[in-house]
């Protein structure tokens, strides 16, 4: 009878063991579960950057309102007959002695 104790005793520390310390262990499952979290949140952040990018394709490539706006803002360019001016803000101080 002892001997059966024994091993069922050892059984039981041997589970007890491999639950808290072995592989799948509830550490472990919480660990991957917060890391899951992490990178659920990174795939909606990446979701949502492509949506605007796609949105941003789509303009391009339907209209030349979208390309002649980011063309005239990102690389300064003007229409052909236009006049470009720079209007560059000067000094206080120079301004008020003229």
């Amino acid at each position: 009878m002892k001997f059966l104790v024994a091993i069922l005793l050892l059984l039981l520390i041997g589970l007890q063991y491999r639950l808290w310390f072995g592989d799948g262990s509830l550490s472990e499952v919480v660990q991957l579960s917060r890391e899951l979290e992490i990178q659920k949140q990174r795939l909606r952040e990446l979701e949502a950057r492509n949506r605007m990018l796609e949105a941003q394709v789509l303009d391009l490539q339907n209209g030349l309102d979208a390309f002649e706006e980011k063309a005239r803002n990102d690389l300064g360019m003007i229409k052909q007959g236009e006049t470009f001016i720079q209007l560059i803000p000067g000094d206080s101080a120079s301004g008020s002695e003229r």
